[in-house]
């Protein structure tokens, strides 16, 4: 739903390394992070992840392949997410 720019032309990657981790799917010009998650997650780690991505400016929505499979309100919040203002990228310039 969100390759291809088929979301509201909104560009994603897929796979995308950032820093030590490596993003499900990102919209860079929006700092956008959509992780799908698996049964096998550890909430401990994500929300490290999460914290060192937070401080890059970087926003992370989470979905279980469930609520992806039969939600419709995902591409929703997605497209919510992505409406908000972006990140100041200068804000976190002192970062790598």
């Amino acid at each position: 739903m969100i390759r291809g720019r088929r979301l509201a032309g909104f560009k994603f990657r897929r796979q995308v390394p950032i820093g030590p981790y490596v993003a499900d799917f990102a919209c860079l010009r929006h700092r956008l992070i959509v992780e799908a998650d698996g049964p096998l997650h550890d909430p401990g780690h994500d929300a490290r992840r999460d914290a060192w991505l937070s401080t890059r400016g970087f926003r992370v929505l989470r979905f279980t392949n469930a609520e992806i499979m039969g939600a419709r309100d995902v591409p929703a919040a997605i497209l919510a997410a992505l409406q908000a203002p972006p990140a100041d990228p200068f804000e976190y310039a002192d970062h790598p």
